[in-house]
């Protein structure tokens, strides 16, 4: 694979990777009370500054991994936030049944995803991204 069919790939990953957490951080933006809400529900730390931070996270931090811009840091950063987000929101060891089963399914979803943002830390953004167009000539 050349060198440009990588970036194309690499670029492709990113918005896969981050598709989802913009469609549901505009929805926590856009539905700010309910995600302050869904915080207290779920016994997160400080739920007014965690609803905070999800969006921040996920929809501007989603958005700057997609355009590329500072990839390596804030997918460190977007990997300890889902790491948190697996173990506030998807405790299925303190679960039976049904429940139990969803929780651990999405709990190692977002370990897969932790996955894909420590490869998207080692890689960078590639050539197709601002970081590529600011920071490597």
């Amino acid at each position: 694979m050349g060198d440009s069919s990588k970036d194309g790939v690499i670029l492709l990953a990113r918005i896969l990777l981050m598709i989802l957490f913009i469609i549901f951080g505009w929805m926590k933006l856009t539905n700010f009370g309910a995600t302050v809400t869904s915080m207290e529900g779920y016994g997160a730390p400080m739920p007014y500054l965690a609803a905070i931070i999800a969006v921040v996270v996920e929809f501007l931090f989603g958005i700057a991994l997609i355009v590329g811009i500072f990839t390596r840091p804030i997918a460190l950063l977007f990997a300890l936030y889902v790491l948190g987000t697996a173990f506030i929101g998807h405790p299925f060891w303190h679960m039976t049944g049904a429940e139990m089963m969803g929780n651990e399914i999405n709990f190692f979803k977002n370990v897969s995803i932790i996955g894909g943002l420590l490869l998207l830390a080692v890689t960078g953004a590639g050539r197709y991204s601002l970081d590529h167009k600011l920071f490597d000539k």
